[in-house]
């Protein structure tokens, strides 16, 4: 039962009991923060801090992105320190961190500088001072909003791939991971590293999605008609995992570690799919297929008449495609960032977090009202009746 239908008529007034919410910028130092009793109200009162602020876009600028998923980190972990009742501080982070890898990925933390090719060391403080540079130099140059956001953004690119990442946003992801541990001095830090993230499979009610992200760029494209094939290996695994799982996961994590030590102050916990129930890019094309031929009402969504072809993943696409300008081009650049990840070799370990499952077995209902099983995930029913119609009613809908 969800805490609104306990609380009934008063649930509102429970809310303004218990929660505060305080406007800041992760950004900035105490969170930009000016009102000096506001912040030592929450020193005294905050002994659990989850930082999930992030900008998920993969080719950010990389000014933009390292102030938000790099120093946000670090400004976190540090008001964290301050607090005088920290009992944990969990790090939401993203399993791509890992860049390239294939095989079996263990849940590993970053050590402070590590990169992904051995040759090289990272100093953060040089990034920051290279991306100063570069915006000094723009500005110098009188260049427009447009240039400095075009070059800033390739700028992120080739930083990220000198290092071994695919993409700005993994780059700074791992320079954040790499700050918060080296930062945390003895406060328990969990590192929660979910995979890409989809729709609610259960919670707060099935489907439930904001916005469009990762994947399913690909089938709402699909749905209207856009396209019918995208980058992508159909026989490679796509982890992806329902949100309220990733929060399930997340929460549990919390409750068992927040009064406890951990061993060795720290964990990481990958929370994905693709060890324990795996579906491959095969299988999304039958489902996809599947959902549109049974769903023909769909045909009247713009210019959907390509609909009833099946959604194709082919891992040579932009090699063996031609794009014209415009949105043509765009889908390439698309088909580009989104290729590592239709190429994707590696399966996420997630020893740690079977045994936070394994944890809560036969407690209560504990297990049942904050799943986050992957092998509960009934892979065509899921997507056929829960996770396509979510998609098309919260992110297709408002626009048919």
């Amino acid at each position: 039962m969800q805490l609104k239908d306990k609380c009934g008529e008063k649930f509102s007034s429970f809310l303004a009991d218990k929660v505060a919410a305080v406007a800041g910028d992760v950004s900035l130092h105490n969170f930009g923060i000016k009102d000096q009793i506001l912040i030592e109200e929450m020193l005294d009162a905050i002994d659990i801090i989850v930082h999930t602020a992030g900008t998920t876009t993969l080719d950010e600028r990389f000014d933009v992105a390292m102030d938000i998923n790099t120093m946000g980190a670090y400004n976190a972990i540090n008001f964290a320190k301050m607090c005088h009742r920290i009992e944990v501080f969990l790090h939401v982070s993203t399993a791509y961190v890992c860049g390239g890898a294939k095989g079996l990925i263990s849940e590993e933390p970053f050590r402070l500088g590590q990169t992904l090719k051995s040759s090289s060391e990272l100093d953060i403080n040089l990034e920051k001072q290279l991306i100063e540079e570069k915006l000094s130099e723009l500005q110098a140059q009188n260049a427009n909003e447009e240039t400095i956001t075009s070059i800033m953004k390739e700028f992120g690119a080739i930083r990220a791939n000198m290092y071994g990442w695919q993409n700005t946003h993994t780059f700074t992801k791992a320079m954040g991971e790499m700050l918060v541990m080296n930062m945390k001095g003895n406060i328990p830090l969990i590192i929660s590293r979910p995979t890409a993230v989809i729709g609610t499979h259960s919670e707060p009610f099935p489907g439930w999605i904001e916005g469009v992200r990762t994947i399913d760029f690909v089938f709402v494209e699909y749905f209207k008609g856009a396209i019918t094939s995208f980058v992508g290996d159909p026989n490679k695994t796509m982890d992806m995992v329902p949100a309220d799982m990733v929060i399930n996961s997340m929460i549990i994590a919390l409750l068992v570690h927040s009064k406890c030590n951990l061993s060795n102050n720290f964990i990481c916990y990958h929370i994905g799919t693709s060890l324990r129930n795996p579906i491959k890019f095969s299988d999304i094309q039958e489902i996809t297929y599947l959902y549109v031929t049974s769903n023909p009402w769909l045909r009247n969504y713009k210019k959907s008449g390509a609909l009833f072809e099946k959604m194709v993943f082919n891992p040579r696409i932009t090699e063996d495609h031609e794009f014209h300008q415009t949105k043509d081009s765009r889908l390439k650049r698309t088909m580009n960032l989104y290729r590592p990840y239709g190429l994707f070799e590696g399966i996420f370990d997630d020893e740690n977090t079977e045994k936070l499952r394994i944890a809560i077995k036969g407690v209560g209902n504990m297990d049942k009202e904050y799943n986050f099983d992957p092998k509960s995930i009934d892979w065509k029913d899921y997507l056929m009746n829960v996770h396509f119609p979510g998609l098309i009613k919260y992110t297709m809908q408002p626009k048919m």
